[in-house]
């Protein structure tokens, strides 16, 4: 299932989780912090609190400009050197800034998954501002090539597909060797 480059040697640092809309990084997360018995933080959920309004209103209100700003000053805080798992959103990871934080003071995992099977899963709900009033399979693949070689600069990069979450977890565990 392990499709990077090696394993990595976990020592008990952030595990951030990045990758397309859809790839699973909130139930994954949480699945993982709980085998690992460590918090799990979603970055957007805290994006939310921190600013009063869901993420498709701040898009709505401020544009996303302002939302990758507030985004990038979260995860900074997030990162504090403590162990827990933190679930990003897709952008997170595109912030150089943001991206050279977690790639420094953090394990990066790439949930790498088709285009298709995201559009499958976004599809469930209408919570996402960059899918508004499109195509979802089209914004996907095109958010995949642009994104996908910067989610390749992550150590650790693990399939998602069409399985169970635990598969992932499974996976996760033992590419950090825990």
């Amino acid at each position: 299932m392990l499709q990077n480059q090696q394993k990595a040697d976990w020592q008990g640092q952030p595990i951030v989780l990045v990758g397309l809309m859809g790839a699973g990084k909130t139930t994954v997360g949480r699945r993982l912090a709980q085998r690992l018995r460590l918090p799990f933080v979603d970055a957007d959920a805290e994006i939310e609190t921190a600013a009063g309004m869901t993420i498709a209103e701040i898009f709505d209100r401020f544009g996303e400009p302002y939302f990758r700003d507030g985004e990038r000053r979260v995860i900074a805080r997030l990162i504090d050197g403590t162990p827990k798992v933190i679930a990003t959103g897709g952008g997170a990871f595109m912030n150089e800034e943001t991206r050279a934080l977690i790639l420094d003071r953090a394990l990066a995992v790439w949930l790498d998954a088709n285009p298709a099977v995201l559009a499958e899963r976004v599809t469930r709900r209408d919570t996402r501002p960059l899918l508004r009033n499109r195509d979802p399979h089209q914004v996907l693949r095109e958010l995949a090539q642009q994104r996908n070689p910067f989610y390749a600069l992550a150590p650790i990069r693990v399939p998602s597909h069409h399985a169970p979450h635990e598969v992932t977890v499974k996976a996760i565990l033992e590419a950090i060797g825990a």
